[in-house]
C-alpha cells in the first residue's frame, strides 16, 4: 500500500484525503499548518461541514488507519510515493495573486522530497505555475530534476461545495504531466484513488488552463444574463419568461441573471488570465457588469424608496450562495459598500452564522424582534431557511428586491409589498 501525502486539508483536501484513504490502496498522511484540524482528523472527526458523506469517510478512514494528519509537511513528504497538494492561492483586492501559503507548502515539500515521487498539484493556478514556480523551487531545495528524479502532474479541482464527493467520482479527471512517466503514474494514481474517468490533456499549462477557462465561461455568461436583465428592466419585460422562452431552442443556453456572483473561484480566477496577458475583452467587461450587479440592485430599491439615508436594509444571506456557509467574496459585502454609501443602516441575516460572525462585517445582525424596524429586504443567498419565510411579519417593509428571482412575487403583493427582480419588475 503506497503512501500519500495531501497538502492542504481544506474544504476540498479533506475530501480528497479521506476518499484516497477509503479506496483500498493507499495509506494517507494529512499534511496542514492548522493544528485544530489535524487534531480533529486524528480523532476521526471532520472539521469541513455541510459536505454529504465526509464525516462517515473520515471516520472509515480513521478506524481502518488509512488516514492520519501531521502538521510537519516535510516530514510526511518524506513518507509518501506521491504528494496531492490543493493548498489555497489568494487574491489581493486588485486581484494580484498572493502565493505566501503555497509558497511555504512548496518550500516543505522540497525539503521531504525523495527520489521517484509523483507531485500533482490541483490548487487552482495561472498557466505555467506547475513547471516554472513550483517545479523549479522543488528542484532548486531539493537538488532534484524535474522528470528524472521525481515526476509532476496538474490535475485541477473541479468541484461544488456540499457535493464535492459526489463530483469527485462523476466528473472526468483531467489530469497532465511533466512528461509522459509522470502523465501516466499521475492517470493511474487518481484512477485507482478516485475511481473516475480521465482525460489526459496535452500538457501542464493545458490543464491550468482548463480550469481557469471554465470560470470565464461562467463569469462571462452570467455577465451576459446581468446585461440583458438590466435591458429587460427597461422594457418592463420579465427576463424570465425571456430565458426559459429562448433556451427552448437547443442552441441557446442563457445562464439565470443575479445580484452578483461569489465564492472563491468565479470571482477570483479570471484574474489569473486578466492579471497574464488578457486585459481586455469580454473577461474583463464580465468581472465589471457582475461586481457591479450589488450597485445596480441598491440602485433599483433608491429608485423606490426615495433616499436610502437612515432606511433599515435587511440583506437575507451573508454566505455567497444558498446552503453553503461560506462568505468569501459574497454580493452581500458589496451590498454592505453600496448600501452604506447611501447612509443606509444595514441588517443581515443568516441562519448558517452566528451573531458574532455577521457583527464583523460592520453591520448589525438580525433577530427576529427587528422585524417591525426593517423598511425593506434584500434577498441575496437563498438558503432553505428562507423558502418559507414569513413576509408578514414584517410589518414597515414595503419592498422586497429579489436578488434571485426566486420569491413568489404575487405573495409579497398580496401583502402591499413592492417586489423587485433582477429582470423583473
Amino acid at each position: 500500500m503506497k503512501n500519500v501525502t495531501v497538502v492542504g486539508l481544506g474544504k476540498i483536501g479533506l475530501p480528497l484525503a479521506a476518499i484516497f484513504a477509503n479506496c483500498g490502496h493507499f495509506h494517507v498522511l494529512g499534511a496542514d499548518i492548522n493544528k485544530n484540524v489535524v487534531d480533529k482528523v486524528n480523532q476521526g472527526i471532520s472539521h469541513v461541514d455541510n459536505e454529504p458523506g465526509l464525516d462517515e469517510l473520515v471516520a472509515k478512514a480513521y478506524q481502518s488507519k488509512t488516514l492520519e494528519a501531521t502538521v510537519n509537511t516535510a516530514e510526511a513528504v518524506s513518507k509518501s510515493e506521491i504528494v496531492v497538494v490543493i493548498v489555497p492561492v489568494l487574491t489581493k483586492g486588485n486581484g494580484k495573486i498572493n502565493y505566501q501559503y503555497i509558497d511555504s507548502a512548496v518550500e516543505e515539500i522540497g525539503k521531504g522530497i525523495k527520489k521517484g515521487t509523483l507531485v500533482s498539484f490541483e490548487t487552482t493556478l495561472p498557466a505555467g505555475d506547475t513547471r516554472n514556480r513550483f517545479g523549479r523551487a522543488i528542484e532548486r531545495s531539493s537538488g532534484l530534476t524535474m522528470g528524472v528524479d521525481f515526476f509532476l502532474s496538474y490535475s485541477p479541482e473541479r468541484v461544488y461545495s456540499n457535493r464535492i464527493i459526489k463530483d469527485l467520482s462523476s466528473y472526468p479527471k483531467v489530469v497532465s504531466g511533466y512528461n509522459q512517466q509522470s502523465l501516466d503514474l499521475a492517470s493511474d494514481f487518481y484512477k485507482k484513488g478516485l475511481n473516475c474517468d480521465i482525460l489526459q490533456v496535452s500538457s501542464l499549462e493545458a490543464a491550468e488552463f482548463t480550469k481557469v477557462a471554465e470560470c470565464v465561461y461562467r463569469d462571462v455568461n452570467i455577465a451576459l444574463a446581468n446585461e440583458l436583465a438590466i435591458y429587460a428592466n427597461k422594457l418592463d419585460v420579465n427576463i424570465m419568461e425571456v430565458i426559459k422562452a429562448a433556451n427552448s431552442e437547443p442552441y441557446s443556453n442563457i445562464h439565470l441573471p443575479g445580484i452578483g456572483v461569489g465564492g472563491h473561484c468565479i470571482p477570483v480566477y479570471p484574474y489569473f488570465f486578466i492579471n497574464n496577458g488578457l486585459d481586455e475583452g469580454l473577461t474583463t467587461l464580465s468581472r465589471q457588469i457582475n461586481d457591479d450587479m450589488a450597485k445596480y440592485a441598491v440602485g433599483l430599491a433608491a429608485e423606490k424608496l426615495g433616499s436610502l439615508k437612515g432606511k433599515r436594509i435587511l440583506i437575507l444571506g451573508l454566505s455567497f450562495r444558498g446552503n453553503v456557509k461560506e462568505p468569501t467574496k459574497s454580493s452581500t459585502l458589496l451590498l454592505i459598500e453600496a448600501l452604506k454609501n447611501k447612509k443606509a443602516e444595514v441588517y443581515v441575516d443568516d441562519p448558517l452564522f452566528e451573531a458574532d460572525e455577521i457583527s464583523k462585517y460592520g453591520v448589525t445582525p438580525f433577530f427576529s424582534q427587528d422585524n417591525e424596524k426593517i423598511d425593506a429586504i434584500i434577498l441575496q443567498a437563498y438558503h432553505d431557511e428562507y423558502k418559507d419565510i414569513d413576509f408578514s411579519a414584517f410589518k414597515n417593509c414595503s419592498l422586497v428586491l429579489d436578488g434571485r428571482n426566486v420569491l413568489d412575487k404575487s405573495e409579497i403583493e398580496k401583502l402591499g409589498m413592492e417586489y423587485i427582480g433582477i429582470g423583473i419588475k
